[in-house]
């Protein structure tokens, strides 16, 4: 937990001085809340992926001259990571950069990755045995757009104080567990820093909203996930490819069925926001339901209160993703049974039949 500890001092320090710096000097301030996917009141610092970044290479160097045989997969990695956030950082400081040119990136860099890392999807474990994917034109193409699409994904749900981050750190927390079960002190060192990273952001970021994750932490984050879940099931072949899908299927899941409800059902492109994702949903239709009147006009309040709803339902596959990781049948089916309660969930909150237990009400409220 050295690693976890350092890196997240350093973050904390890091983004108490990017927080400071941004408002003296109005860089890189989100001002425009009045936006559809927009759920905040004021101009708010939206470069959170500096902080993390800087964090993560800090205490990468001191684990790697504590463990020098870590360096030699660190250093590509985080070269890596450099050209995935590229694009999120320069949107965040200019808005100038569209969704699909950060996505080329994100794939520039898990093909990058791909080539110095060996980080490729070799096979598929399936319940009666292994199905081997030897063809590079199938494995390079599937490869990189399985990173990528973490990559992206991890953005797509970054739209409340502490969702993503949290999300993010129970995810990178069971790579840890997971790697240290089958001795992968690669994988494991590396989760520690993200996660200690993105820990000592996070304390900024929730409950007020002091900082945003912005889109090169998001892609940052999202990029570290997807190669080190990747590196961990094929450098460990005890370990399920299932385990990776379970444990990354709430944002996975999530852009998946967006891009399916914007071009299928409103017949629109799936690059172009819209405010009815999931967590969008319980915002707008649960949570200002369970606060008092007072703090129903609250905005950061409301936003506050809508990621813990999040927290809860990706855990229904963290969880079970950590504990069954080597038990593919088992991953399986909690993999189907989380996609099962995401389309009823959000089916319930669409036609306005949420479930009462989503609603807590306040004892006190009038």
């Amino acid at each position: 937990m050295f690693s976890f500890f350092v890196s997240f001092v350093c973050c904390a320090l890091l983004t108490l001085f990017v927080i400071k710096y941004a408002k003296r000097n109005g860089t890189a301030l989100d001002a425009n809340y009045g936006n559809v996917q927009k759920f905040h009141s004021h101009s708010v610092a939206r470069i959170g992926g500096v902080p993390i970044f800087l964090s993560v290479l800090i205490t990468s160097v001191i684990s790697s001259i504590r463990e020098p045989a870590l360096g030699a997969w660190i250093t590509p990695l985080l070269a890596c990571a450099c050209i995935a956030m590229a694009g999120g950082i320069v949107e965040d400081y200019t808005g100038r950069v569209s969704p699909a040119r950060r996505l080329l990136l994100t794939m520039l860099a898990a093909l990058f990755a791909y080539y110095l890392l060996g980080a490729k999807l070799v096979r598929l474990d399936l319940p009666w045995g292994v199905l081997p994917l030897k063809l590079d034109l199938v494995v390079l193409p599937l490869t990189v757009l399985a990173v990528a699409g973490i990559a992206n994904a991890v953005n797509i749900i970054d739209g409340f104080n502490g969702l993503a981050s949290m999300v993010s750190i129970c995810m990178l927390m069971s790579l840890a567990y997971v790697a240290l079960q089958v001795g992968d002190m690669f994988v494991l060192v590396t989760a520690l820093v993200v996660a200690g990273a993105t820990a000592g952001f996070l304390i900024w970021n929730y409950p007020v909203g002091l900082i945003f994750l912005g889109d090169g932490g998001a892609y940052f984050i999202g990029f570290m996930l997807g190669e080190l879940a990747l590196l961990l099931v094929m450098r460990n072949p005890g370990v399920s490819t299932w385990y990776a899908m379970l444990l990354l299927i709430y944002p996975a899941f999530e852009t998946i069925f967006s891009a399916y409800r914007r071009m299928f059902v409103r017949g629109k492109s799936p690059a172009l926001p819209d405010g009815i994702h999931l967590h969008s949903l319980i915002f707008r239709r649960i949570v200002q339901w369970t606060v008092g009147p007072r703090e129903a006009r609250s905005l950061m309040k409301r936003n506050a209160r809508t990621s813990p709803y999040l927290w809860l339902f990706s855990l229904m596959a963290v969880i079970p993703a950590t504990v069954f990781w080597k038990n593919t049948a088992v991953l399986i089916f909690f993999s189907l049974l989380f996609i099962i309660s995401y389309l009823w969930l959000y089916a319930r909150i669409v036609r306005f039949k949420s479930p009462r237990w989503l609603f807590v009400h306040k004892k006190n409220r009038k």
